[in-house]
C-alpha cells in the first residue's frame, strides 16, 4: 500500500525551533512506521519562500532575497538530518516545478469559473502573510495570539477564490467522513468558523516576488499569487502534478496532513480543500492538527528570538547533562516530544522535564531491561544467546498487546498512547526478569530453565527494539547491535513474532544504551544487589576484595541546609559539612524527608565519588540510605548512633 505523508512547508525568515521539530518528527515516525509495514512510503516538507516576510527578513540582513532563501532552504535541511528525519521530497516554492504545478493548478480553477478580478481593500498582516475583516482586529492589530503585529491597509485590484461558493460542500464532507478532521475539538473549530460564514479569498497580488498568475487568466499582468495559495500546491507537485500523471495517481490523494493548529481552521482544513473541489481533485484522506509547545505560557515561536528553544542548543544540553552521544540525544529528543503530552494538545517545554524523561524511561526502564539482561549472557553463557525451544507465553502476548496499541494509536496519531502501550510492554519485561530472577537460576541445576529465561529476556528486547524504532530509530539499531544482530532487516511484522532471535548467536558486548544520570541512589538492604537503575533486583551480588573497598573515602557529615531540586519529585538539593568543606550533594530522598528534618542530622556521605550534575545541580559526593524494595517512601539515612566530629572516617 502507498503512504502520503506530509509536514506544511516552512517560512523560512528564521533557523527552525522545537514546535518545528515538533511537527517534522511526527511526521518522520509515520513514515518510519509505514515503511516497517513495507508501504511504499512518500515522506515530503520543505520551506514556503515565496512570503513578503521573507523579503524582508533578506532587507533586514541586507543581503538579495534569492540567496537569502538559499541559505535558509540549506539550515532547515541540515537541522532535519541532524534529527534523523527520513523524509523522501525535500520541495522549495522556488523551484520551477512548483511555478508550473500552481500555474496548471490556478488555470484549472480558473475554468471552472471559480476566479474573478475585483477590488481588494482591507487589512493584512504580514508576519502571518493573511487577510482580516475590520472585526477580526484587536485593538488594530493581527489577531493571531502569537503575532499581535500592526496590521496594514491594503487597497489593489485582484483575483478572487469564490470560497463562499463551498460552505455546503465542505460541511457536507465533514459530516459524511468524521475522521476526516483531527483532532475532534479542532474538527468542531473549522465547522464553527464556516458556519460563520465564509467570504472569497483575495488570491493574487501585485508583486515582484512570487509566482506570476498564469498568462491565460485575464489581467494577470503584474499579479503574483499569493503565499498561501501557492504554498498549498507543494503538497500537489510532490506528488506528481501536473508533469508525471502515473506518480499522481499513485500518491494522490495525501493520506494525512500534518500541522500546527494555528494553519488549520483558516487554511487546510478550509482554503485547501475548497480549491481541490474546484479543481476536481481529491481531497486528502486525512488533515491533523497539533497542539503548540509552550514556554512560559506562550507559543514557542521564531518571532520571539534568543530565548526560544531550538534543537541544536537542546540536543548539546541533553549531552552534556547525561553524557549521551548526539544520535541518541536525537532519540531522546524525539521520544520527549512524542511521550510528553497528547498529540493534539498544548504543552511546555523544559529542560527539566526532558531530562526526567530520559532518566526515568529512557535509562531506567529501556536500557535497564537491556542492561541487566546482555551481562548475565556473558557471564553465564559466554555471551551467547541461549538455544532453547520453550517459549514463554506471558510475554509473547505482552509483545502482541503492545503492537495492538501502537496499529490503534498511530491510526489516529495517539503518539502518547502509542508509547505508552510500548512501556507498558517494558514493564512487563522487567518483572519477568525479577520474578525468575536468573542469579538463582544460575546458582542451582536447572540449566534449561535459565536458558529459557535469558532468551526470553533476550527476545523481548528484540521485539522492543522494533516497537521503538520508528521514535527512536538509532537506539533500536544499537539494541540489535547488542544483541547480535548487525545484518537484521527489521519489519513490524515481526515485534508480533515470537523466537526469531537466532540461537547461539553471538551477542555485541554491552554498553550503556542511554547513560543513567549520575544520580544520588540510596544503598540497598544487607544481602541485597541493585538493579543497573538503582532498584528493583535481588541479582547476585557481585564480591570485591578489602583492598577495592579502601578506596572508598567515607566520612560523617552535618547537613547543613536542604531543599527540594526543581520538577523533581524525589530529589532534595542538601549542604552536607564534611569537616574540612561544606559539600553540595543531591539525594533522592525526598519522599522519605522534608527538608526542613534534615537539617542538624549526622549523615555518613562517600566523599571521594566523581562530582556530577544532576537536574542542572552539581553534586559533589553521596549520602549513604537504605530502603525497603520497591517503596520509594520508606528510605532510611544512615547515620551514627552516637555524636562523631564531622569529617571522622567510617571504616
Amino acid at each position: 500500500m502507498k503512504f502520503y505523508v506530509t509536514t506544511p512547508i516552512y517560512y523560512v525568515n528564521d533557523i527552525p525551533t522545537v514546535g518545528h521539530a515538533y511537527t517534522t518528527v511526527a511526521c518522520d515516525v509515520l513514515a518510519r512506521y509505514h515503511r516497517l509495514r513495507g508501504d511504499d512510503v512518500l515522506f515530503t516538507t520543505g520551506t514556503d519562500e515565496n512570503a513578503e516576510k521573507n523579503v524582508r527578513a533578506a532587507e533586514a540582513q541586507g543581503i538579495d532575497s534569492k540567496r537569502f532563501v538559499d541559505k535558509m532552504a540549506d539550515r532547515f535541511r541540515q537541522e532535519w538530518r541532524g534529527l534523523g528525519i527520513s523524509y523522501d521530497d525535500f520541495i522549495r516554492t522556488t523551484e520551477p516545478r512548483q511555478q508550473e504545478a500552481v500555474q496548471a493548478f490556478f488555470d484549472t480553477i480558473y475554468e471552472s469559473g471559480d476566479l474573478y478580478l475585483d477590488e481588494y481593500e482591507g487589512w493584512y498582516c504580514v508576519s502571518d502573510e493573511t487577510y482580516f475583516r475590520e472585526e477580526e482586529l484587536i485593538e488594530g492589530r493581527c489577531p493571531n495570539p502569537e503575532c499581535g503585529k500592526k496590521v496594514e491597509w491594503m487597497s489593489e485590484p485582484a483575483h478572487f477564490f469564490r470560497l463562499s461558493k463551498y460552505e455546503g460542500a465542505l460541511l457536507d464532507q465533514i459530516e459524511k467522513d468524521p475522521g476526516w478532521l483531527l483532532p475532534e475539538f479542532r474538527k468542531n473549530e473549522v465547522v464553527n468558523f464556516i458556519r460563520g460564514g465564509l467570504r472569497d479569498v483575495c488570491i493574487s497580488r501585485q508583486s515582484d516576488w512570487g509566482i506570476p498568475l498564469p498568462a491565460s487568466i485575464p489581467d494577470s499582468e503584474g499579479h503574483v499569487i499569493y503565499v498561501w495559495a501557492d504554498a498549498l500546491v507543494n503538497y500537489l507537485t510532490c506528488a506528481g502534478y501536473p508533469a508525471d500523471a502515473e506518480r499522481f495517481e499513485r500518491y494522490w490523494p495525501a493520506d494525512v496532513h500534518v500541522m500546527a493548529k494555528d494553519i488549520f481552521v483558516r487554511f487546510h482544513a478550509t482554503l485547501w480543500p475548497a480549491m481541490l473541489m474546484s479543481a476536481g481533485l481529491s481531497l486528502p484522506t486525512r488533515i491533523v492538527a497539533h497542539g503548540w509547545w509552550t514556554q512560559g505560557g506562550e507559543k514557542i515561536s521564531k518571532s520571539r528570538g534568543g530565548t526560544v528553544p531550538r534543537p541544536g542548543p537542546v540536543l548539546d544540553m541533553l549531552m552534556e547533562e547525561t553524557g549521551c552521544s548526539r544520535p541518541r540525544a536525537v532519540d531522546a529528543l524525539r521520544y520527549y516530544m512524542l511521550r510528553q503530552v497528547p498529540f493534539g494538545q498544548d504543552g511546555e517545554f523544559t529542560g527539566e522535564a526532558l531530562l526526567v524523561r530520559y532518566a526515568d524511561d529512557l535509562a531506567n526502564d529501556l536500557g535497564n531491561l537491556l542492561h541487566r539482561v546482555l551481562p548475565m549472557v556473558h557471564r553465564y553463557r559466554q555471551g551467547r544467546i541461549p538455544a532453547t525451544s520453550e517459549a514463554e507465553p506471558e510475554l509473547h502476548e505482552a509483545a502482541k498487546t503492545a503492537v495492538r496499541g501502537w496499529e490503534k494509536a498511530v491510526s489516529t496519531l495517539d503518539f502518547r498512547g502509542g508509547l505508552e502501550a510500548t512501556w507498558e510492554f517494558l514493564r512487563a519485561a522487567n518483572r519477568y526478569v525479577d520474578q525468575k530472577a536468573p542469579w538463582s537460576l544460575a546458582k542451582s541445576d536447572d540449566e534449561k530453565a535459565l536458558d529459557r529465561v535469558l532468551y526470553s529476556a533476550a527476545e523481548a528486547i528484540r521485539v522492543a527494539a522494533c516497537l521503538v524504532a520508528p521514535v527512536m530509530p538509532d537506539a533500536a539499531a544499537e539494541i540489535e547491535r547488542q544483541l547480535g544482530l548487525g545484518a537484521w532487516e527489521r519489519s513490524w511484522q515481526q515485534a508480533s513474532e515470537w523466537g526469531l532471535l537466532p540461537g547461539g548467536s553471538e551477542a555485541g558486548q554491552p554498553k550503556p544504551l542511554f547513560p543513567q544520570l549520575e544520580a544520588a541512589k540510596p544503598a540497598v538492604s544487607a544481602g541485597e544487589q541493585a538493579a543497573p537503575k538503582g532498584r528493583g533486583s535481588t541479582e547476585e551480588q557481585v564480591m570485591i576484595s578489602f583492598k577495592e573497598f579502601q578506596k572508598l573515602d567515607l566520612r560523617v557529615g552535618e547537613i547543613v541546609s536542604a531543599e527540594r531540586v526543581p520538577n523533581a519529585d524525589k530529589l532534595l538539593k542538601l549542604s552536607v559539612d564534611v569537616g574540612d568543606e561544606t559539600r553540595t550533594m543531591v539525594a533522592g530522598i525526598a519522599l522519605s524527608y522534608k527538608p526542613e528534618e534534615l537539617v542538624g542530622r549526622s549523615v555518613v556521605v562517600v566523599a571521594n565519588l566523581e562530582p556530577a550534575t544532576i537536574r542542572g545541580v552539581r553534586s559533589e559526593g553521596m549520602i549513604l540510605a537504605g530502603w525497603v524494595e520497591g517503596d520509594d517512601e520508606s528510605i532510611s539515612i544512615v547515620a551514627p548512633d552516637r555524636p562523631v566530629p564531622k569529617g571522622s572516617v567510617v571504616s
